[in-house]
């Protein structure tokens, strides 16, 4: 099983109280799930808590730093649900096809069973949120370990950088993997992401 460092905490601040924190976080959660990000305030999540909004401010700086929280626990199960399918593989190539099918299937998952949960990724890839790089850069992480482990075995060519492919197979997925552009891929999978994957495998061909 491939290792991969814990998530770091982007948005912790204050005091290291972890009970105040994740009550907060709770209540952001369940309210921005049911009224979206954009229509709740930190005035709102103090009420629903009964703290004062001050008391909050000593935890997260911004409701932004809120939000990243959020996104860094909802990002963090769809990257643990891709990496469960990828270690299931025996082989290289049957692990870049459950990424590849995993990562679609586990953002559309979001779209459709928590759409205002989708709607703070898409927010944090736009703007570029440190939770999304996150994200992204764990998910490379995972696409190079299965480029190196396919190259180790013979199923995958050995002379195109390592950092060249693991970029190339990244920017093919994108629209499978950004939450803004997967929304408005719906019309074309699951033909688009099949005949992606296939295009990756015949360029990883030795």
């Amino acid at each position: 099983m491939t290792k991969h460092a814990p998530l770091p905490d982007l948005a912790a601040r204050g005091p290291a109280d972890h009970t105040v924190r994740d009550q907060i976080i709770a209540a952001a959660h369940d309210y921005f799930a049911h009224y979206g990000y954009e229509k709740t305030t930190v005035a709102d999540l103090a009420r629903a808590i009964g703290f004062s909004k001050a008391y909050i401010y000593r935890f997260f700086e911004s409701k932004q730093a809120i939000g990243e929280a959020i996104c860094l626990s909802t990002t963090g199960k769809l990257f643990d649900e891709v990496r469960a399918a990828v270690d299931a593989g025996q082989t290289a190539t049957e692990k870049m096809r459950l990424f590849t099918e995993t990562v679609t299937s586990a953002g559309l998952g979001l779209l459709f069973n928590e759409r205002k949960l989708h709607a703070i990724a898409a927010q944090a890839s736009i703007e570029n949120w440190p939770s999304a790089k996150v994200y992204t850069d764990r998910l490379k992480a995972l696409i190079e370990s299965i480029v190196k482990e396919g190259r180790e075995s013979g199923e995958f060519e050995r002379k195109t950088p390592l950092d060249e492919t693991t970029r190339g197979i990244f920017y093919a997925m994108m629209p499978f993997i950004k939450p803004i552009f997967l929304e408005h891929s719906q019309s074309i999978l699951p033909r688009a992401q099949t005949d992606v994957t296939s295009l990756i495998l015949r360029s990883l061909a030795p």
